[in-house]
C-alpha cells in the first residue's frame, strides 16, 4: 500500500468545544476549514500529519485513538496547558524508555500524550547513518 496522505479523525460530542480546545488550548495551527460556515469541520496541522475535528459522534464520545505529540519542552508545555485549563491526567516524568511524557485529555476524554525526546535518546539518531 502506498499512503499518499493521512490524518486522525475525531467526531466529538460537542464540535465547537473540541475546535476551541485544539485551536485555543493546544494552539494547533489550522490547515483548512470546510463544511457549513456556522459549524465547519477543521483540519489542524500535527507536525507532518493532520488532525480533523468535524461532525459529531453518536451520543457520547466512544472509544478513541490516542494522539502522540512531540514537543521541545514538556515541562514548559505542562505549565502553559495547565494555565489554559487543559485536564492534565499525568504530570511530566521520565519514562523507563527514556522519553519525558505527560498526559492530558481533550473535552471528550481523548488521551493526548505530550512527549519530549531528550538529547542522546535513540529517536534522535539518524538510522540511515
Amino acid at each position: 500500500m502506498e499512503v499518499l496522505s493521512s490524518r486522525i479523525l475525531l467526531r466529538p460530542a460537542d464540535l465547537e468545544r473540541s475546535r476551541r480546545f485544539y485551536r485555543d488550548v493546544l494552539g494547533l495551527a489550522v490547515y483548512r476549514e470546510f463544511g457549513p460556515p456556522d459549524s465547519p469541520g477543521v483540519v489542524f496541522f500535527l507536525g507532518p500529519g493532520f488532525l480533523e475535528v468535524s461532525g459529531h459522534g453518536p451520543g457520547g464520545a466512544g472509544p478513541s485513538p490516542m494522539i502522540w505529540l512531540q514537543v521541545r519542552d514538556v515541562r514548559a508545555e505542562h505549565d502553559r496547558l495547565a494555565a489554559a485549563g487543559a485536564r492534565v491526567t499525568r504530570e511530566p516524568r521520565e519514562e523507563p524508555w527514556g522519553l519525558v511524557e505527560m498526559w492530558i485529555e481533550d473535552p471528550d476524554g481523548v488521551k493526548i500524550v505530550i512527549v519530549e525526546v531528550p538529547e542522546g535518546h535513540p529517536l534522535r539518531r539518524d538510522p540511515r547513518s
